[in-house]
């Protein structure tokens, strides 16, 4: 694909960093991200979206005249609805999926409920909070080990432990519930199943192919990720013509069932048998040199900045424009016959990042 002409040419600005515990991930995803559509001609203005996340964007918008937002934000405020719902206050098309399909995904307990109510099968899970730390041989019962042990709104496997006993198990709830805010902070307690790791990549509702993945360590976690020589892929999964299509058609059915759009990536567990389990949909997958969706992009015909350029192309604002919103970005929420009170754009946006900050 050739570089922007003047009519395609955009102003993007390209969001990364954020506090939460993938902010080294962002920046990487985004200053790659932000390459490459350099390299197509584009504008681009790198934003670090820190603090004052809301007086940042508007000034984007302002000054640089920011028509479109690559959104290579990760985990806490960047994929969980909140980011999304500020771009859409602000008027600015995003990439990426919607704020509820961003903020249902993020959420391990509520994506295993949807998939359930969809028959997209799962491994089998509870979920352990902080009153629960004390009993939890009680409530771990028969469910048996190895387990593995997940924060319930964290990404890029982090604080993901393997339990193989009762002492593991109380050693990896604690460590998953760092990872929250202390008033509600949540585990999830998931069956370990054996198979192939694999990991299916869709782009704007079409499914680009599936990479199988070995790791070099236990099992495919935060060091193994981003750790270059830390695990092996096969592209595309080494998979039977007829297992693939069952494995590429649950993919899709998946992100179905949570509503995502744009580009996303779909992690699955393919077992020597006939069963395969959908771990999770990741909405905003990484954008990194050992990133999987590039990967899975590539054998689909899309080098690294065209890539990037189709997902810019298919972004937008998923909800209506209200008839509150101005143009200054004032809503406008009438309380009575006489009295109207402006609310910044986002403002409940901007309440959760402050508090998911402060704890």
């Amino acid at each position: 694909m050739s570089s922007a002409n003047s009519k395609d040419k955009r102003r993007i600005g390209v969001l990364m960093g954020g506090w939460s515990a993938e902010r080294e991930i962002s920046l990487r995803s985004g200053n790659a991200v932000a390459d490459a559509l350099e390299s197509k001609g584009h504008d681009v203005l790198r934003i670090d979206v820190t603090d004052d996340a809301d007086r940042t964007l508007r000034m984007a918008k302002a000054s640089f005249g920011m028509d479109t937002a690559f959104v290579a934000l990760h985990g806490t405020f960047g994929e969980d609805g909140c980011i999304q719902g500020m771009l859409e206050c602000l008027g600015v098309p995003y990439t990426g999926s919607g704020v509820l399909a961003s903020a249902l995904a993020m959420d391990k307990l509520k994506s295993k409920e949807l998939f359930r109510l969809h028959n997209v099968p799962t491994p089998p899970y509870y979920v352990a909070r902080a009153s629960d730390v004390a009993d939890l041989e009680d409530l771990h019962g028969s469910f048996g080990f190895p387990a593995i042990v997940k924060p319930r709104h964290e990404g890029s496997s982090i604080g993901i432990t393997k339990a193989h006993n009762h002492s593991d198990l109380a050693s990896g709830v604690r460590r998953a519930l760092e990872f929250g805010a202390p008033d509600s902070a949540s585990a999830l307690v998931e069956r370990f199943i054996t198979g192939a790791e694999v990991q299916v990549g869709i782009l704007g509702g079409r499914v680009l192919g599936a990479i199988e993945i070995v790791p070099k360590r236990a099992f495919y976690d935060f060091t193994a990720k981003y750790t270059p020589g830390m695990a092996e892929y096969h592209m595309p999964a080494r998979l039977s013509p007829t297992r693939m299509r069952g494995v590429l058609n649950l993919a899709e059915r998946a992100a179905k069932a949570l509503g995502a759009e744009g580009a996303c990536r779909v992690d699955l567990l393919v077992t020597e048998g006939e069963n395969e389990y959908v771990l999770e949909v990741n909405t905003q997958p990484g954008m990194t040199p050992t990133s999987l969706l590039p990967k899975i992009a590539a054998a689909a015909g899309y080098d690294f900045p065209s890539l990037c350029e189709a997902i810019v192309d298919l972004a937008k604002l998923h909800i209506a424009r209200p008839r509150q919103v101005v143009a200054d970005n004032v809503v406008s929420i009438p309380t009575d016959t006489s009295v109207t009170r402006p609310l910044p754009a986002a403002a409940v946006a901007v309440r959760t990042a402050k508090a998911a900050r402060a704890r």
